[in-house]
């Protein structure tokens, strides 16, 4: 039987810690916009800041659908599953904001994160207000089994120095507008933050 709960604290913050990967939902405002969801993992990309606030770091290599749905109307979802142990979905529903890099709280939001997950390829930081946190069985979900990070992404983007990793940005479609059209990143890419 799923639950509400006030605050993310004790057994959801270790569990949402521990998930190798998790969801996050966006749609635009109007009816006909396309709703996005969007994989997430990379080990210590995500962290709990307070007892209702998220934060997880957003790097190129798709879209930036979210980046645009926030940009327009600030709606986001975070979920997570169990795919071992107990069947458990957790999800914060709440408000999300992008953090560009010219932003004066970026330096400080990344300090929270571990620095061997500061990559390349870091776009923007996303921070995410909850305002709805609830669990509910997951006993439809698949029990699987966790091998390991998959380092493509990262040795990817590592190939490219700021100037190769912003024309990328710039040349890739549907980074500074979103399918719909909305303004996603601000391009160019302002430097980042020492």
């Amino acid at each position: 039987m799923g639950k509400q709960y006030e605050r993310i604290d004790g057994r959801l913050r270790e569990f949402i810690e521990r998930q190798p990967v998790y969801f996050v939902a966006t749609a635009p405002l109007a009816a006909d916009g396309h709703v996005n969801v969007s994989p997430k993992g990379r080990s210590g990309t995500l962290v709990v800041l307070d007892e209702l606030t998220l934060a997880y770091l957003d790097f190129g290599g798709s879209t930036a659908e979210t980046l645009a749905h926030l940009r327009e109307n600030g709606r986001i979802t975070l979920m997570w599953t169990a795919f071992e142990g107990p069947p458990t979905v957790v999800r914060v529903h709440g408000r999300g904001e992008p953090v560009f890099r010219d932003d004066p709280r970026f330096a400080e939001l990344l300090g929270r994160f571990d620095p061997s997950v500061d990559g390349a390829g870091l776009r923007a930081i996303v921070l995410v207000a909850a305002e709805r946190v609830s669990d509910s069985c997951g006993y439809a979900v698949p029990l699987m089994d966790y091998r390991e990070d998959r380092d493509l992404h990262a040795r990817y983007f590592e190939r490219k120095d700021e100037v190769e990793f912003n024309a990328y940005c710039e040349r890739k479609e549907y980074v500074g507008t979103s399918i719909d059209g909305l303004p996603a990143l601000p391009l160019p890419l302002p430097p980042r933050p020492n």
